[in-house]
């Protein structure tokens, strides 16, 4: 497995600073989330010239971009267009610097659209990208997320969608704490179409769920299990860390911990 971080673990940091934390820490990427105002300086605006310094910076060093994060959604009509047009620029931005992923929601279902009305909406909405995506070799990854934690809503847009550029990025939380799914159930739905990963830690308990974010490893997240299912698979992306607004650890803790305690698990499911 490679591993990345999305940078609102340190969103502070420029784009040379997040490489050298990555390259310092052992990651082998990172995952800048854009349109959120963080430094890296990647960014749907960035000119050409920018880009091609962006590509070259990374080409020069030893970390690769994972995936470009958006906040893209598509299942509010009056909202949708404008997004489809945001994923198109972000598919020219993120072939233009070298990213092979760029990660979007479903996001809320608006009051009076049925569940199967969202899913032809968004479905359409990412069959409209899905030429462009091809051409420039861009991975659009669909993220559990939001009204889309269940696995099977996520698969039924991809199947109508049927696009080799249009995949899913699987956060293994959403699906178990919010779905109420198995890790194996999530897994199994999404298998055909996993090219990311999202992953992060964390309690909940009570009716409303509320999240408390903890270290890989001391929540409630089976990360072994996640990890033994990629494991069986030709997978060769990211599983990328996503923290956001995680005050209590700052990166410098966190992140060490977090890629010491995966790599610990991938020797422990080798050594079975």
């Amino acid at each position: 497995m490679k591993y990345s971080f999305m940078t609102f673990s340190c969103p502070e940091l420029s784009l040379n600073e997040a490489i050298e934390l990555a390259e310092k820490l052992g990651y082998d990427a990172i995952e800048p989330r854009i349109g959120s105002g963080h430094k890296h300086g990647i960014e749907i605006d960035a000119d050409a010239e920018t880009r091609k310094e962006i590509k070259k910076k990374i080409a020069k060093s030893n970390i690769e971009l994972a995936c470009l994060a958006t906040s893209c959604s598509y299942a509010d009509p009056k909202k949708c267009k404008d997004s489809i047009d945001l994923t198109l620029k972000s598919i020219k931005l993120a072939s233009d610097i070298g990213c092979p992923n760029l990660r979007v929601f479903g996001g809320g279902i608006p009051e009076g659209i049925s569940r199967e009305e969202a899913i032809n909406s968004v479905a359409e909405a990412l069959k409209e990208a899905a030429p462009y995506a091809e051409e420039k070799g861009v991975n659009v990854c669909f993220e559990t997320h939001d009204d889309w934690c269940d696995p099977e809503h996520v698969a039924a847009v991809l199947k109508k969608v049927n696009s080799p550029a249009i995949a899913a990025n699987w956060d293994i939380m959403h699906p178990v704490r919010t779905a109420e799914k198995s890790m194996e159930f999530a897994f199994e739905t999404l298998k055909p179409w996993i090219k990311h990963l999202h992953i992060h830690d964390g309690v909940w308990e009570g009716e409303d769920k509320a999240l408390s974010l903890a270290k890989i490893g001391t929540g409630m997240v089976d990360h072994q299990k996640a990890l033994e299912l990629m494991a069986g698979t030709d997978y060769s992306g990211y599983a990328s860390g996503e923290w956001i607004g995680w005050k209590e650890f700052p990166y410098e803790e966190h992140l060490p911990h977090e890629l010491a305690t995966l790599k610990k698990i991938e020797q422990k499911i080798a050594n079975k």
